[in-house]
């Protein structure tokens, strides 16, 4: 048959060889017409609101039955790529700006390449989008998909398997039992990152104690390994560049994502440092889940315990196992050091804010004792620093990962197709003047309840700030972040004054708040500072 095949496709070569029709000038001709319709049909989807994604999918809906509505108001970008520009860098400033430029704080529309991509900048909008069963999915990225995230809670799509997931963190993984018995866990690695910062009392950089904190935590929750923070150990510095190869290549902006004709040519080499990440991640997560498996008499009730115990509709393979466990670290990693670490640097720009929380802490706990968990419910001024910082800089600007429409739908009076991406520019809403008054001052009062007022929930009721999102897909481990960094800090805050160094650099209290934005906003240059201890007794008493 193929060599048949071949034959007739000789012959019609041949027969056209000697057809005066394709002369060399004819085919140049008839390459330059098609040339320019090509360029003209992208012309003609460039210029629709919202770039060339919109324009495309207007022209192909054509008469069909869907009705035709104002068209979302946005930039246009450029041909072929529309808006990829906006994703790059500081993408929720950009986009903040973009929304501002065409009036459309509220609905933006933009094209990523082929992909239509809705945006606001507005809470009730924001609201409407989130807290609908339309998007209760979200759009799997290559790189997610890669590496085995669309079998984790954050990615999978939205179904049985997905809500099976969510089951199993809200009655499991994630519930106040399960927070209360890591207290000591998280007491203990305060204790050595007391310890730690001691030694280094002048011009200490706090980020990687931060993150190796951090670290520590989640392997013990997740994994029930236990490390010290000032030992070097092999498992954790494996573990360490997993995640953060992993975290490099979610957060970048993947061009194959959005333009189907690069995806034969893996132009960014996404697809193939995936390839090479994710057989080291079965290999690692696989052998602890193995280790626990072989374990004989008591055992603590990490989260591979947990798992393992699961019978029935809940209970999970080993390869989805994997992909839980290697997201619960993941995600649970980075967020708490990069919001700490935003927090100690508002402590050190903010004298006065500092003094109010040292004040509280010796009224609530006093210089005589560390903090205890259980003194958390009684800093209430420490709460409303918390909920500002994350207000000015939450770590996830637009709320990490996007949402995705799986039927047409109207969002605030406009038609949105199946198949469109929604974000919430959650840093915008926090910072708009028509929402917060003041909004670029740095006001923990604003979050402190007056008598008889309801506590401000942060937890995705109200999404005038909402950093863990909302709805279906709101974070599951929200509360145990909390604990973990209320906790945390005001342990750091009543341990020490947190100053500037003496380098003249720092000189007026100068602490420097550029952003940089990976898969989390965090502090483009790391903190340092100059610690000076309060308490004269050590932290173990």
């Amino acid at each position: 048959m193929t060599t048949t095949t071949n034959i007739e496709s000789l012959w019609v070569f041949a027969l056209a060889s000697k057809c005066r029709a394709f002369t060399q000038e004819n085919v140049a001709c008839s390459l330059l017409i098609m040339f320019l319709a090509w360029f003209s049909m992208t012309l003609f989807y460039w210029a629709h609101p919202g770039g060339p994604a919109w324009g495309k999918f207007m022209f192909k809906r054509g008469s069909s039955s869907v009705p035709v509505n104002t068209p979302i108001p946005g930039p246009r970008g450029f041909p072929l790529i529309g808006n990829m520009n906006l994703m790059v860098s500081l993408a929720h400033r950009k986009i903040a700006a973009a929304a501002e430029t065409c009036n459309a704080k509220r609905l933006m529309a933009f094209s990523l390449g082929d992909t239509r991509v809705i945006v606001t900048c507005n809470p009730d909008v924001a609201k409407e989008i989130l807290n609908s069963s339309v998007f209760a999915d979200r759009p799997v990225k290559e790189s997610a998909y890669s590496l085995m995230f669309n079998r984790a809670i954050g990615f999978a799509p939205y179904g049985v398997y997905w809500r099976t997931l969510r089951r199993i963190a809200a009655n499991h993984l994630f519930t106040p039992k399960q927070i209360k018995g890591a207290e000591t866990q998280r007491l203990d690695i305060a204790s050595q990152m007391v310890d730690m910062f001691g030694d280094h009392k002048e011009g200490f950089c706090v980020r990687q104690v931060l993150k190796r904190a951090s670290l520590n935590n989640m392997m013990c929750s997740v994994f029930g390994r236990e490390y010290k923070l000032n030992s070097l150990n092999n498992e954790v510095e494996e573990l360490r560049d997993l995640v953060e190869e992993g975290y490099e290549l979610l957060g970048m902006l993947n061009w194959t994502d959005h333009l189907p004709w690069l995806v034969d040519f893996d132009p960014q080499k996404i697809r193939s440092r995936c390839s090479k990440l994710v057989p080291k991640v079965n290999r690692f997560v696989g052998g602890i889940i193995a280790a626990h498996r072989a374990q004989n008499g008591e055992k603590n009730m990490d989260f591979v315990h947990v798992l393992l115990s699961l019978q029935g509709p809940d209970k999970l393979s080993d390869s989805d196992m994997i992909a839980v466990l290697w997201e619960m670290i993941f995600r649970g990693t980075d967020t708490v050091a990069v919001l700490i670490e935003w927090i100690l640097a508002r402590m050190v720009l903010h004298p006065d804010v500092r003094s109010r929380v040292h004040d509280e802490l010796d009224k609530v706990v006093g210089r005589s004792r560390s903090v205890a968990e259980s003194d958390l419910s009684g800093l209430v001024y420490l709460t409303a620093v918390i909920k500002e910082v994350l207000r000015l800089h939450p770590p996830g600007p637009l709320l990490s990962w996007a949402r995705l429409a799986i039927t047409d739908t109207t969002i605030d009076g406009y038609h949105v197709p199946e198949g469109t991406t929604a974000m919430v520019n959650m840093w915008a809403i926090s910072r708009d003047p028509q929402v917060w008054k003041d909004p670029l001052e740095f006001m923990p009062d604003r979050f402190v309840s007056k008598e008889g007022e309801v506590e401000f929930s942060i937890l995705g009721s109200d999404l005038r700030l909402a950093p863990f999102g909302s709805g279906r897909r709101v974070c599951p481990g929200k509360n145990l972040a909390l604990t973990t960094v209320s906790f945390w800090v005001a342990t750091l805050l009543h341990e020490f004054e947190w100053l500037p160094p003496s380098e003249q650099n720092y000189n007026n209290n100068k602490v420097d708040l550029s952003e940089l934005l990976r898969l989390s906003c965090e502090m483009a240059n790391p903190l340092t500072v100059k610690l000076r201890p309060r308490r004269k007794l050590s932290f173990s008493q």
